[in-house]
Formats: C-alpha cells, sequence, structure tokens
C-alpha cells in the first residue's frame, strides 16, 4: 500500500479550526505574536472584547504588528503609525488626508471551551468542533495538560482508536470493537459499547461507578481535535485534545476537560471533584504512550485486522481537503485532485 498524501505530512495539514491559546492568555488591550501552522500572526483583543486574528506584517514596510497597539477595537503599527480597524481596513495614515484602500489580512476567528480557535481558510465553512448528540448542552470546563510530543498530530490522534495497545501498555481488560459514522466531511465518529472483562480490581471500581456498560466515543474534528466521550450510569466524561503541528514534524496539544453542568451546590462539587480526579489519572494514564512517542517513527506497512478504525481514520483524512504549512494554500490543485485516482487504504487490503 502506497504511503498516503497528507496523513502523517509534516509539509501539509487539514482546512479547519485550531487552538490559538486560552482565553485567559489574552487581556482587553493586550496585543501578542503567535505563529500557528507555520505562518506568523498577531492576535489581539479589543475593546469590546472581542479577539481579532491578523497576518503579522504591516503591508507598508512589513513591520511586525505584534510590536504596535490597541486603540480601542483598531491595532496601530509602531512603525509609521498607520491603524487597522477589526477587519483589517487600513483606516489612518498620518502623513496623507486619507488612508490608501488597502486590506490587511484577518481571520475568522472563535471563542469556545475557555480557547481561542482560528479558521484556516479563506471564509468559515464549517463549526467550531462540538460534542455530537449534546452539542446545545452547557458544560464545566477545566484545562488538563499541555503537552508536546515527537510525532504528527495524525500519529497522536490514533492513539484513541488503538484498541490493541489499551491491552498492551495500559492493560486495560477492554474489548473494543467501533461502530464508524462519518458525521461529515470533517467529521468521523468511533462508536464503542463494552463490559470489564475478568476479575480485576479495576473492574471493580468501575462496577462502583456504572453498573451498566460504559460508552467509549471518540469524534475526530479536521484531522486535528478529538473529543472522547466516556458513559457511565448518571454522567458522561468528555475529554478534547486539541492538537495542531508544529516545526518538525511535531505536535503542540492542549487537553479540556468537560462535563455537562450541574445546577445544585452538590452537583456543581461533584462536577469539580470528577474533573479534578480526571486530571489526575489522565496524567499518570498516558505515561506509556509518551514513552513510545519519544522514539516512535510510524511505519505502517503491514496493518492487520486489528487495526481497521486506524485504516479507516486514515482514509477519512484522505479525503478532506489539504493546506501546506506556512502558506495555508491548496497543497494540490482541484483539477489534479479531479483526475487522480488516489490509492485508498482500503479496508479490504487490511492483512489478517
Amino acid at each position: 500500500m502506497r504511503k498516503p498524501k497528507t496523513f502523517n505530512n509534516s509539509e501539509r495539514f487539514i482546512e479547519g479550526w485550531y487552538w490559538v491559546m486560552p482565553s485567559q492568555n489574552l487581556r482587553i488591550g493586550e496585543v501578542k505574536p503567535v505563529t500557528i501552522l507555520g505562518r506568523n500572526l498577531v492576535i489581539y483583543r479589543g475593546q469590546n472584547k472581542q479577539v481579532v486574528i491578523c497576518d503579522a506584517y504591516c503591508p507598508h514596510m512589513g513591520a511586525h504588528l505584534a510590536e504596535g497597539k490597541v486603540e480601542g477595537n483598531e491595532l496601530r503599527c509602531f512603525f509609521h503609525n498607520w491603524k487597522f480597524d477589526s477587519q483589517g481596513i487600513c483606516v489612518e495614515i498620518p502623513c496623507l488626508y486619507e488612508p490608501l484602500p488597502l486590506k490587511l489580512k484577518t481571520w475568522p476567528t472563535e471563542e469556545k471551551y475557555g480557547m481561542i480557535w482560528i479558521w484556516t481558510g479563506e471564509a468559515t465553512q464549517q463549526p467550531l468542533p462540538f460534542i455530537p448528540d449534546v452539542d446545545q448542552d452547557e458544560f464545566d470546563v477545566t484545562f488538563g495538560f499541555h503537552f508536546f510530543k515527537n510525532c504528527h498530530p495524525n500519529i497522536v490522534m490514533i492513539n484513541a482508536i488503538d484498541a490493541q495497545h489499551f491491552n498492551t501498555i495500559h492493560q486495560l481488560p477492554f474489548e473494543i470493537i467501533f461502530d464508524t459514522e462519518e458525521y461529515s466531511p470533517n467529521t468521523i465518529i468511533f462508536r464503542n459499547t463494552t463490559d470489564v472483562r475478568g476479575d480485576y480490581s479495576f473492574k471493580k471500581l468501575i462496577r462502583r461507578i456504572s453498573k451498566r456498560s460504559i460508552t467509549y466515543n471518540i469524534c475526530y474534528w479536521y484531522a486535528s481535535t478529538s473529543i472522547v466521550t466516556l458513559g457511565f450510569d448518571f454522567f458522561s466524561l468528555h475529554i478534547m485534545f486539541a492538537l495542531r503541528l508544529i516545526e518538525g514534524g511535531k505536535t503542540e496539544g492542549r487537553t479540556i476537560l468537560m462535563m455537562k453542568k450541574r445546577k445544585r451546590i452538590l452537583g456543581k462539587l461533584f462536577n469539580q471533584f470528577v474533573l479534578w480526579m480526571l486530571k489526575l489519572f489522565g496524567q499518570n494514564f498516558v505515561k506509556g504512550d509518551n514513552k513510545i512517542f519519544k522514539t516512535m517513527q510510524f511505519n505502517f506497512k503491514t496493518p492487520i485486522k486489528a487495526d481497521q478504525s486506524i485504516v479507516q481514520l486514515i482514509n477519512h483524512v484522505e479525503k478532506q481537503k489539504p493546506l501546506t504549512w506556512g502558506t495555508w494554500q491548496l497543497a494540490r490543485s482541484r483539477e489534479v485532485e479531479a483526475q487522480e485516482n488516489p490509492n485508498k487504504w482500503r479496508d479490504d487490503l487490511i492483512n489478517d
């Protein structure tokens, strides 16, 4: 089977929403430089509390706009004091009566889950990542860990559907067989309902939490953000892994822990306790994975039947719109894509 063109490619990423920074890290009137997926950008928050993200360099002489200052909801360049509004339109040049008809490139932004997000395409076409079936609910949210991995985000994403490693690395008594649903062109869901096998102390702990089977679902958005849902008898836990590609084909990521809001004081305290426990458990749970990711060189030439979900995810990634690292331009023309008959990683080619 041929190597995928987009999956695990350090020069490509999927058009979509990517995390920028926690909302709390950007105060009103503050401007900062950021580099996202190889592109230099500037982010600021105006007096109206809205976040603006634009290209980093002034269109006049290329001064870095993070050296400038926020005035109201507008950004003024430090070098010659040209000023741009929140849409990137030049609204003032001090030495001219009227500004020139030019526009600084700005990018769509949103704030949700305590995080600032950027859309990497020309116009927003798809929603921010959300949890299907409960997208109307409100959540208590807390940040987990901020991490770096020595491999591509696509490889980190595989971990949640690699059923084999739950038994080998984590020694969990689960038998996981996924049902797969392509929720949208940019979204794929893996669903599983499982019981705990064997006479393990872990099983006894789970039985205290949930007498019924446990649901374990993973929803992938834009080949970069995954949401793991663990469903028990009377509550569900949601863990968002927001990833982005950084230089060298490596990963920078954030975890966001979520539970459906509860109104009463005991419910709020329960949520806080469970999220705190989940944060502690998660840090210990991934230690084995961290060891693998430090030295792993992904080479998937011999998939077996147990790898079916991974093959399905690779196929899903290959069908999405690829952009080029640094330029954010389409990785290949639509004409070429239409003429190509890509060698897909087909399920029927899996060795057993």
